[in-house]
């Protein structure tokens, strides 16, 4: 399995600056990794790019890869049914187990005869994320998909996703340098226009347990991002 991108180039009309000028980076193996960088510096641009949704120069190059999502935290589904019903419409029967045990683990049981709009931000964003995940696909970008979500209720969320989906890559786009740290296997670091090379990738302490990792795990990593960023 492998995504990467080849000499990315990315202006938006009007623009003073360029958002990518030659920008480069390849994963090369299933897992939970993360683009990780400031604000303004093209993080959803870079995933927008990689779904095929914003041309750009260069190329993104996809090996033993089909299926590419994205999932956003702004998305919201409409009023006219309950939360179970609209996840019963968009899940195979051969997914229901998998869709309890997702259910469980994001702490929506109590949530599924509820009215989307009825639910808190966190929630809302907890539903949208699981639709996706009982998707058929081989890469699912989360962009800010667990915003508003309380920081003990996201570590079992990502512990769980990375048990169910092994073979899958999945690309987290969080301002959460902990998170970050904690939590991918592969940190893409977005730099600044000033700053070569734009794309940075740094190793992550890739927890998977409900134990918490030690400092001395993961604060060295925090150290290598914040200087990288």
């Amino acid at each position: 399995m492998r995504l990467a991108g080849e000499h990315i180039g990315l202006s938006y009309p009007g623009a003073e600056f360029a958002v990518f000028d030659d920008l480069s980076f390849e994963l090369t193996e299933p897992g939970f990794h993360a683009i990780f960088g400031p604000s303004g510096v093209g993080k959803t641009s870079l995933a927008r790019i990689i779904t095929g949704d914003i041309p750009a120069e260069g190329r993104v190059r996809t090996e033993d890869v089909s299926g590419i999502l994205y999932c956003y935290n702004l998305e919201r589904l409409p009023g006219w049914s309950s939360v179970g019903r609209h996840l019963e419409r968009v899940s195979l029967p051969e997914k229901a187990e998998r869709k309890e045990a997702l259910i469980e683990a994001f702490g929506l049981a109590e949530c599924m005869g509820a009215r989307f709009q009825s639910l808190s931000l966190g929630q809302q964003n907890r539903v949208n994320l699981l639709r996706y995940l009982l998707q058929d696909f081989q890469v699912l970008i989360m962009d800010e998909s667990l915003a508003n979500v309380d920081e003990k209720t996201r570590g079992r969320i990502l512990i769980t996703i990375k048990a169910l989906y092994p073979e899958a890559i999945f690309l987290y786009i969080s301002h959460n340098v902990v998170e970050v740290s904690t939590y991918c296997r592969r940190i893409l670091v977005l730099r600044d226009r000033y700053r070569s090379p734009r794309c940075m990738t740094i190793d992550g302490v890739d927890h998977r347990s409900a134990t918490e990792p030690s400092r001395g795990q993961v604060e060295p990593v925090m150290l290598e991002i914040m200087n990288a960023a």
